[in-house]
């Protein structure tokens, strides 16, 4: 039943409760204090309008590849925390293999980009090496239950 729940959630995050309710075949109440549980557990981490980063002034994304000096591992958890706080980080993802880091940015043209990569990224101490790569289109994939 929580992953008939987790489901419906994941396609219409917005749903009341008595129509996920509804969806899933159990009574309100039921569904409710099982989707509870579930942000209680972790399950579900939070809910959220997911935005075009276009209509608020930041039509240029990109993924920047970012590869750390070997005697900055130690601080590893301060640089993604820093850069999880900026407004053009979108996300960043902590990676196994060649590089470090994959930071996914809106900008707001190319010289905004291109000041983000130097002034944040290149000039940091920890930084050994970044590849940016511009996004031209994005398409969210489903991931299956």
């Amino acid at each position: 039943m929580d992953r008939r729940i987790v489901r419906v959630l994941r396609r219409e995050g917005r749903l009341p409760n008595n129509a996920l309710a509804d969806h899933v075949g159990i009574a309100a109440s039921t569904c409710l204090n099982r989707t509870r549980a579930l942000i209680e557990r972790g399950v579900i981490t939070g809910f959220h309008a997911e935005v075009d980063p276009a209509w608020i002034g930041r039509p240029i994304q990109a993924m920047i590849s970012v590869r750390l000096r070997g005697d900055a591992r130690a601080s590893i958890n301060e640089f993604s925390e820093r850069l999880a706080g900026m407004i053009e980080v979108l996300n960043v993802y902590f990676l196994a293999g060649a590089d470090d880091f994959h930071v996914h940015v809106a900008a707001e043209d190319p010289d905004d980009l291109r000041a983000f990569v130097v002034d944040n990224l290149s000039s940091a101490p920890e930084v050994a090496l970044t590849e940016t790569n511009l996004i031209f289109e994005h398409k969210r994939g489903r991931l299956s239950d």
